[in-house]
C-alpha cells in the first residue's frame, strides 16, 4: 500500500484527503473540498477513476451561456438593421436600393441579408426599387432584443436557468450548435456529476500523508544539484495515456511525400504534366498504335471539349506520325495503318503516367539524367480491394549512354525496399507497345498474396528517336497504392482515400 501511495500524484492525494469528510460529493464540492480548480479536478478524476479508487455518476446537465465576438460587436454598436431604418425613415420618399449601400457605408452583398430580413418581420416595403419604412415599429423590438444582448455580455457567463423565458429564447435563435462562433451566443453544457469514494479508496486514506514531491526532473533541478535531496515521485508505467486526438496528415498523403523525398534524395528530378492531356502525349508518342484495346471507352475516360483541339507540336507530330505509318525514318516497320490526325488531338483524363516522360524526352533532358513524377491517373475500372477508378503511379525515366535492363531490374528491387518496405518480389516477362525488353514486378502482401506492382522496361526506339532523344531510356510505372498498401499494412486499397476518422488517426506512420 505504501508503494501505491508513492506512486499518487498530489492532485490524487488531495482528492483522496477530501473523502475524509464524507463519501460522496457533487464535482463543484470536491473542488472546494480538495482545493484544486475544476480543470485540474477533472485529470484527478480520470487519474483515480482508472485506479478504481472512485467512481462517478451522472446527476444532470447544466447550460452556460456566453456572447461570440458576433454578438459583442451588436451588444457595442446596435443592430445594423437599425441603422438601416433610420437612414431610410431621413429620406420621407424612401431611398433607392441601389442607393442604400452607399449611404450606409456598406458592401452590398452585406446589405442585402439585411433588407432580406426587414422584409420578412414586415419592416419595410419596396415598391419600384424604392425602399421605405413601413408602419410596424420594429425598431422598438430591435432594441428589446439589444438590452438581452448587452446583459448577457454584462455578466459574461450566465447559467440559461437565470435567464426569462423570452431571453432564453433569444438565446437559442442566435446559438449555431456546429459553429458557435458564426452565431450571436455560445452554449457550453456541462455534465454534473456524483462521485463517490470506492472501497479501494478507503482502503488508501489511512497511509496517505502531504508530501513535498518532485513531479518533474527540469534542467535547473540537475544543475543545482538538488535533486540529490529532493523525494521523486514513483510513477505508474502501468496507467493508460490518454489519448491525444492531435492534427495530422492522411496517411497516404504522408507516404507519398515520403516517397518524393526518398527519390529526391537518390538524385532524381522530379517532372509534371496536365491531368487532361491529349492522345498524342498519353498514347501516340509512346507508339500506342490508334486501333489498340485501351484506347476504346471501357479503359479511357474522354472529356467533352467544345473548342477546337489544339495542333501537335512540331517536329513531334511529323515524327510520330511516320513511326507509326511506316517507320522507316526510325529503322522500323511501324504499325502500318493511315495515322488519324483528328483523334490524336482527342483530350482524355491522364490514363498513365508515362505521358509525363514523354513529355520530359520532347522537352530536351540531360544525358546523363534521371526523372520521377507522382502521377494521378484515371481508368475505367471495376473498384475492387485491388483497383480503383483513380490512382497514384511512380513513374520514371533514366538516360544514359551505359543503361541496361540490368540496373533497370536493380532500380525497380530498391523501390520495392524502400518504398513498399517488401523483400519478396518477383518479376514476370510482360508487353507493352512502348518498351523491349518488358517485366512486370510483383510483391507479396501478407494477405492478399501475390499482387502486380507496375510495369517497366526499356523504351523503344520508335518512341525515343521520334522525340529526339538518341540514348537508351529505361522507364517504369509502379502502382503506388499498392506499394502503400504493403507499406502502411492495408487490405482494401480504398482505405487509401477514406475520410474515416478513426483509420487516419489510429494508422502508423511512415
Amino acid at each position: 500500500m505504501n508503494e501505491t501511495v508513492e506512486r499518487l500524484h498530489p492532485l490524487e492525494i488531495a482528492v483522496l484527503m477530501a473523502f475524509k469528510k464524507k463519501d460522496v460529493f457533487s464535482n463543484e464540492e470536491l473542488s472546494v473540498a480538495s482545493e484544486i480548480p475544476v480543470n485540474q479536478l477533472r485529470t484527478a478524476i480520470e487519474w483515480l477513476l482508472l485506479k478504481n479508487f472512485i467512481k462517478t455518476s451522472e446527476i444532470g446537465r447544466k447550460e452556460f451561456v456566453s456572447i461570440t465576438s458576433i454578438g459583442s460587436e451588436i451588444a457595442e454598436n446596435g443592430f445594423p438593421e437599425t441603422k438601416i431604418l433610420e437612414v431610410i425613415a431621413s429620406n420621407q420618399d424612401g431611398i433607392s436600393l441601389k442607393d442604400l449601400p452607399t449611404a450606409l457605408g456598406m458592401e452590398p452583398a452585406k446589405v442585402n441579408p439585411l433588407i432580406g430580413n426587414l422584409r420578412k418581420n414586415s419592416a419595410v416595403v419596396i415598391e419600384n426599387g424604392i425602399i421605405k419604412k413601413s408602419e410596424s415599429d420594429f425598431i422598438a423590438t430591435l432594441e428589446k432584443r439589444l438590452s438581452i444582448f448587452k446583459k448577457i455580455k454584462e455578466l459574461g457567463t450566465v447559467d440559461i436557468c437565470e435567464l426569462s423565458k423570452e431571453e432564453v429564447d433569444e438565446v437559442r435563435q442566435g446559438f449555431k450548435k456546429r459553429t458557435p462562433e458564426k452565431g450571436f451566443f455560445r452554449i457550453d453544457e456541462k455534465i454534473l456529476l456524483e462521485i463517490s469514494i470506492t472501497e479501494e479508496g478507503k482502503a488508501v486514506i489511512p497511509f496517505l500523508k502531504i508530501r513535498q514531491v518532485v513531479n518533474q526532473i527540469t534542467p535547473q533541478l540537475l544543475a543545482s544539484g538538488k535533486w540529490r535531496e529532493a523525494e521523486i515521485r514513483k510513477y505508474d508505467i502501468n496507467l493508460n495515456a490518454p489519448k491525444l486526438l492531435i492534427g495530422k496528415k492522411h496517411p497516404y498523403r504522408q507516404f507519398l511525400e515520403n516517397v518524393r523525398q526518398k527519390l529526391v534524395g537518390l538524385g532524381f528530378e522530379e517532372m509534371s504534366g496536365p491531368l487532361v492531356e491529349n492522345e498524342f502525349w498519353d498514347m501516340d508518342a509512346l507508339f500506342m498504335p490508334q486501333f489498340h484495346s485501351a484506347r476504346n471507352i471501357h479503359d479511357v475516360y474522354f472529356v467533352k471539349n467544345t473548342e477546337k483541339p489544339k495542333d501537335i507540336e512540331e517536329p513531334f507530330y511529323s515524327n510520330v506520325k511516320s513511326a507509326h505509318e511506316n517507320g522507316k525514318q526510325f529503322a522500323s516497320k511501324g504499325w502500318g495503318y493511315t495515322f488519324d490526325e483528328e483523334r490524336t488531338k482527342r483530350l482524355i483524363m491522364r490514363s498513365q503516367g508515362t505521358a509525363i516522360s514523354a513529355r520530359t524526352l520532347a522537352s530536351g533532358p540531360k544525358n546523363p539524367g534521371k526523372y520521377f513524377a507522382v502521377a494521378r491517373c484515371f481508368r475505367y475500372d471495376q473498384i475492387d480491394a485491388t483497383h480503383g477508378t483513380d490512382f497514384f503511379q511512380v513513374e520514371g525515366i533514366a538516360v544514359d549512354e551505359n543503361i541496361n535492363f540490368a540496373k533497370l531490374l536493380g532500380l525497380l528491387k530498391l523501390f520495392a525496399k524502400e518504398i513498399a518496405g517488401t523483400e519478396e518480389i518477383k518479376f514476370r516477362p510482360a508487353y507493352f507497345p512502348f518498351t523491349e525488353p518488358s517485366v512486370e514486378m510483383h510483391a507479396k502482401h501478407p494477405i492478399l498474396g501475390w499482387i502486380e506492382l507496375g510495369g517497366a522496361g526499356i523504351f523503344r526506339k520508335e518512341v525515343t528517336l521520334p522525340l529526339g532523344v538518341k540514348s537508351p531510356v529505361i522507364a517504369w510505372g509502379l502502382g503506388i497504392d499498392r506499394m502503400a498498401m504493403v507499406s502502411l499494412g492495408i487490405n482494401d486499397i480504398r482505405q487509401l482515400f477514406s475520410h474515416d476518422l478513426d483509420f487516419i488517426r489510429d494508422s502508423k506512420g511512415v
